[in-house]
This record gives structure tokens, sequence and C-alpha cells, in this order.
């Protein structure tokens, strides 16, 4: 909601008229006062004397003189401003305008000059309206083929089973699919947006490991070879952690410049703990069908043995019966045997060993005995933790049986989980006060494979492991070492921009999100989040609260529509009856919604690393950094107001109202009183001033700053 304001101080163009006549009165004051200076420095004494009586008698009828030709040099001026120097000043600004409007059309008043000047500048709007849309015709007609592939490419990531992310190398995201976005999302208000960084999704030291593991590669690749192929591009895997539980496997492929330099990069996303549990279940019905089999042939063989105990049957048949059924059972129990094997070697080859970082698979591992409602503290025993290859899945519900196990049957106190390293070796080991268990127990426990999984004997093969039991005095460990992989060089990187100071005043030009590569930028290349709000009254300061949030994206001077943050927030005072016949908002509307803590920390990951845009900032910031210290979060980013901008680039317009600008603009008004439709309102209009403001000389962040500081506007408060 923006507040209604009148437009303070006084226009250039009546200040300059107001000017004009001081003057005037001046000059008329000093010449008279010199003439009659002149006049008494000619004079003797007697004729001064009769001079001064004689002024003295007509300076009433000086002052009427000169008070009546100031009248009249008023009123000329007054015409030659009202009918010359106010028309042109409009038709001058009403010429900018056409950039954004072709369809605008003058219709100022003035001298017969200045009609005729209007009427040919209309002549030229119509004929700029006319070529602007041929332009418009033609360029349509050379994009429609590019954008059948855009649709084939979407259509083709839609229907891929991954999710599929591509970034610069700044990890900004530049494309994404629904897959990526649904994968990604852990319903908190972090998804993926066109404009953000990845590395608000994805923890940036997985990132950046993978991508060093690229450059690496291409480095080696890149003697002696011929351009590559795309399906022979290296790769890089991780498997990586989500806040909510969930494993996911990632593959990060190159993108290469003409340069065949690295320019960003195409990251993939599957979620493998969803794959490893259907693919546990199916190993837990395949084992019980193999335990069937095995108890059908122990039938067999029993009935068998049953048979040959009836004396009463003749020997010769006897004999021949109990050898068929011994054959037939002891070719089914080695088909069966047979086919465990097979299946056990079919799974061993299926494993995929990615790279994780040893301190999520500690993580990774403690979930997985927590779910099995055994407590147990972890540590990290090195620093930087090691990069290790390994089934994630495989590995940890080995680990998790054998941890159980221990704790059943040895431990006294508690078990402890550490990792640790040395040079190029890892090991992950439990720790106990109790009893070691017998060499038989143990090999037991390393053998076992229930519910079809893997045993941590064939986990520990796979994976180029070994198994030890170390008795310490009573203080017990059982390691599992494991191959570390070596880390390359470090190469450059982007690294993220330094953190914001804290924002401790309302001015929106002393934001401390500002910063000098920042305000250098252009533009029309900013991502920003252009946002309004809707309220219970328009007194921030007297208890009035947050109802409503509409948010949208522009990246680089496109408006991303399908990238939006609606939230209704239930206040903590009833909405006004005022405030109600505007945006129609209820109390009964709000009365189930989420409070303003929840709804403005999810606003606030919706908007980092982007730029605010608004209309009349500085009143819908107030009401959201009333909240700012019981949400937890610090609104520090840029703001642009386009209120401030608007007066910057038309300070003769009277009007500076959102519809007022709209309609200068050519900017249909829908959805007006609403957080989302005034957002999209403000969205169109900031992006139609763009080109205006690039032409007054307003091209970068830190220009638009600079100019809207000097705005007769910047200076209110609330």
């Amino acid at each position: 909601m923006t507040a209604t304001m009148a437009a303070p101080g006084i226009p250039p163009l009546q200040r300059r008229y107001l000017l004009m006549l001081a003057l005037l009165f001046a000059a008329q004051l000093g010449i008279v006062a010199a003439v009659l200076l002149l006049a008494g420095l000619d004079m003797d004494g007697i004729q001064r004397a009769a001079f001064h009586q004689t002024l003295g008698q007509q300076a009433g009828m000086l002052a009427v003189a000169a008070l009546m030709l100031l009248l009249l040099l008023a009123l000329a001026l007054k015409r030659v401003f009202d009918r010359w120097l106010a028309p042109l000043a409009r038709l001058a600004e009403e010429a900018a305008l056409l950039q954004s409007n072709p369809a605008h059309r003058s219709d100022i008043e003035g001298a017969p000059p200045v009609r005729e000047l209007a009427g040919r500048f209309n002549a030229l709007a119509r004929q700029l309206q006319a070529l602007q849309q041929e332009s418009r015709d033609r360029v349509d007609s050379a994009l429609r083929s590019l954008a059948q592939e855009r649709n084939r490419l979407a259509a083709l990531m839609a229907d891929l089973a991954l999710g599929v992310v591509m970034c610069n190398l700044e990890g900004r995201i530049l494309l994404y699919n629904s897959h990526a976005s649904a994968l990604l999302d852990n319903g908190d208000g972090a998804a993926p947006g066109l404009g953000r960084s990845v590395f608000g999704l994805i923890e940036r030291g997985l990132i950046v490991h993978a991508l060093e593991q690229l450059q690496h590669r291409l480095q080696d690749r890149r003697a002696g070879e011929a351009t590559p192929v795309l399906h022979e591009l290296p790769r890089a895997a991780f498997v990586a952690g989500m806040p909510d539980g969930r494993m996911m496997r990632m593959q990060i492929a190159p993108v290469l410049d003409d340069a065949q330099a690295l320019s960003g990069f195409v990251l993939t996303v599957d979620d493998i703990s969803r794959q490893a549990q259907a693919q546990d279940r199916d190993a837990a019905l395949l084992e019980r069908l193999l335990r069937q089999a095995r108890a059908g042939v122990a039938n067999i063989r029993a009935a068998a043995e049953t048979l040959g105990a009836y004396a009463d049957m003749p020997a010769e048949r006897r004999g021949r019966f109990i050898a068929a059924i011994e054959e037939e059972s002891q070719a089914l129990a080695a088909a069966i045997g047979e086919a465990t094997t097979q299946r056990e070697d079919e799974a061993s080859r299926s494993w995929h060993l990615e790279e994780m970082r040893g301190d999520d698979l500690l993580a990774l591992l403690q979930r997985r005995l927590e779910g099995r409602s055994l407590q147990l503290s972890s540590q990290s025993l090195c620093e930087p933790a090691p990069w290790l290859q390994v089934d994630s899945y495989a590995l940890t519900q080995a680990l998790a049986r054998l941890g159980a196990a221990i704790l059943r049957e040895c431990a006294t106190g508690p078990l402890v989980l550490q990792l640790g390293a040395d040079g190029r070796l890892a090991w992950l080991e439990y720790v106990w006060q109790g009893h070691a268990p017998s060499p038989a127990l143990l090999r037991r426990w390393e053998e076992e494979a229930p519910d079809g999984g893997a045993s941590l004997q064939s986990v520990a093969q796979r994976h180029g492991g070994e198994t030890m039991l170390l008795d310490q005095g009573g203080r017990l460990r059982w390691r599992l070492l494991l191959p570390a992989l070596l880390a390359g060089a470090a190469l450059p990187l982007p690294r993220p921009k330094p953190s914001r100071p804290e924002f401790y005043d309302f001015d929106l030009f002393g934001q401390a999100g500002q910063n000098a590569a920042l305000d250098a930028t252009p533009l029309s290349r900013l991502s920003c989040t252009v946002f309004d709000t809707e309220t219970t009254g328009l007194d921030p300061g007297g208890g009035d609260d947050i109802i409503a949030i509409g948010a949208l994206r522009i990246v680089n001077g496109r408006l991303l529509r399908q990238e939006q943050f609606e939230r209704l927030v239930r206040p903590r005072r009833p909405v006004s009856p005022a405030s109600f016949a505007v945006h129609g908002i209820s109390d009964d509307m709000l009365r189930h919604q989420p409070g303003s803590v929840e709804v403005l920390a999810q606003f606030h990951r919706f908007v980092e690393d982007t730029v605010l845009v608004a209309h009349n900032a500085a009143f819908d910031l107030r009401f959201l950094r009333m909240r700012e210290a019981e949400a937890g979060v610090t609104f520090d980013q840029p703001v642009l107001d386009t209120l401030l901008l608007s007066q910057a680039l038309h300070p003769n317009q009277a009007e500076h109202s959102l519809e007022a600008i709209a309609a200068r603009l050519g900017v249909a008004v829908v959805g007006r009183h609403t957080a989302l439709g005034d957002a999209i309102v403000t969205a169109d209009v900031f992006l139609r001033m763009l080109p205006l403001l690039a032409e007054a000389g307003i091209a970068t962040l830190g220009q638009a700053r600079e100019a809207a500081r000097h705005t007769r506007y910047a200076r209110i408060n609330y």
C-alpha cells in the first residue's frame, strides 16, 4: 500500500518565475534610488531641502507608480510563462516519454508557435510509433524460430527425471527445471530462482571442490587436444545432505566459452535417499523369497529322509525315489545359491562411489543411528574434513547395523563415533567402554546382511578399506580405514562478496548493502525484487502492522512473473475500516495466517542478493523494519524508489502517484491495491523508466541513488 502525499515545495519553473519578479522589483527600486541620489548630488543645500520636501510629498505617488509598473511586468512575465516557458518545459518532458510510451500525444496549450510545435511533435510521435511497430513485427518474426527452439529445450528439460540447474561461475542461476525446484525446495522459502545464488541452496564448499576438480581435469585434457566433444567433457560428482535429511547425488558438467575456458556449469540433482529406500525394499522382498525357497528345499530333503525310513517300501524303488528327491533338492539349492551370488555381485557392481566430505558422512551416520532410537555422540578429529569416495547409503546402513550391535552387546556406556585422517588414510571408528566382542561374534556382525542389504565386510572391500579392533586399556575402538582423496592445488574461483555491515537507521541513501562494485552496476543488469505491502493502517509508529507482502523478480531487465512471493500475515491489531475499504482484506481472512516473524524470515530469503524496488519505499520499509529484530533478519539490501526516480526524471510534473506515473508511461494498472498487484505495476513502471533514466545520464545503481537523493520527495520521513 502506498501512502498518498501532496507534492512538497515549488516546481522549478515557478521558482524561476518568482525569482525573476523579485529581481525586477529590486532593479526598479535600485534605479529609482540611483536617480534620486544623482539628482540630490547636483543641488546645493537650499535646493536639497526643497527637493526632500517635494520628495516627501511625492513619495506616495512614486510608490504607487513603482507598484503599478511591477504589476505590469509581472502580468507580462506571467503571460510569457503560461504561453511559452511552461508549455515548452512540459513538451520537453513529454518528448522523453516517447521512448517508453510511443502512444503518448501532447495536448499542450500556449502561443500559436507552441501549439504548432506540439502538432509537429504529435506527427513525429505517430511516425515513431509506426516505425517501432514495424520494427517490433520484424523482431517478433525473427524470434519465432528462436522461441520454438527455446520451447523445445524447455519441454526437454521438463521431461527429464533429474533436476537440472545451469549457473555461471559466480553461482548465479541462469536456467533450471521444475524437478530441480522440487528437489532443492525445503519449504522454507529457499528455492531455485533465476538470478539467485545456488550457494543459498547447496553448500558453497561442495560446489567449489567439484569445480576445482573440473578445472584440473580440463587442464589435463587441454594439452595437445582438439576442441572437446560435448559428451566427452569431464564430470565431477558428489553427495550432499539437505537440511531436511535427504541425500542428493549431484553431478557437475562444465560450460566452456569460445576460448575453451570454464565459464559456468550445469548441475544435475537426483534424490538418492528415496532411490536407496526403494532398492532396499526390493532387496528385502527378494531376500524373503530366497528364504522361502530355502525352506522349501529343507522340506524336500526332510521328506526324502522320511521316505527312506519306510521299511515296507521295496528297496530298489525307495532308492530311486530317494535319489531323485535328493538330486532335485541339491539342484534347487545350487540354483538358489547361484542366484544369491549373482544378486550380490550385481548389487556390488551397481554401487555408485561418489565424492563426499567426511563430516557430512559422519552427520548422516549419526542420523541413521538416531533413526533407530540409538543415541550417540560424534566428533571430527581433523580439520579440514577429508574427502572420501563412497556409496553413502550402503556404507551408512552397514555401519549403523554394527553400531547398534555394539551398543546392544558390548558397551556399558555411551558410544562415540569419530572421524580422523592422516595423509592418504581416513578412518571412521566407534569408541566405547565395556568389553570387546569375541572374534567369532565380530566376524558374524561384519558378514551378516539382514533384509537383503550388503554386509559390512563386502562394503569395506568395495571401498578398498580395512577393519580392525583396538583395545587401549579398557577403551575399545572398532575402526574402518578408508583411502582419502588427495586435494589438488586450489584454483581461482569467484568468492562471495564480504558480508554487509548492520543497518541502523531508516535513510534509504545510507543503506548498508551498498558497495562500489554494486554502485557501478548498470540498472539494466541488476537482479531486483520489486515488492509492496498492505497494512492495517497508515501509521507504523502508532501500532499499524503488515497484513500482506507481494513481490516478484526482475533479472537483467526482464520481469519474471513466475517467480513470485505472496503471503498474508496475521497482524497484532485489527484492520482499520479505512484500510479495509482500500484493499478489502478483512480480519477473518487473516486470523489463521502465519505471523510476521515467520513471513519476514521467508521474505528475507526470497530477496537475498537482490536490489529492493518499491514505490514510496520508505513507507513499506518502515513496516518491515519494525519486526526485523523479532524475525532475526536485517533488510540491508540497496533500495530504489520509483517515486523518487519519477521526481528526478520529471521535476515539472505535479503528480507522482503510482497511477499518474503509470498513465504517463503507458502502463496498464491492473490489480491495484493488492500487494502483488501493486508490485507488478511498480515493476512495469520501473522497466519503462530504465531507457528514460539512461537518456538522462542515470545508467548505474549509484547514479540512480544519487539522483533520487536530490529530489524533494527524498526529505519525506515516516
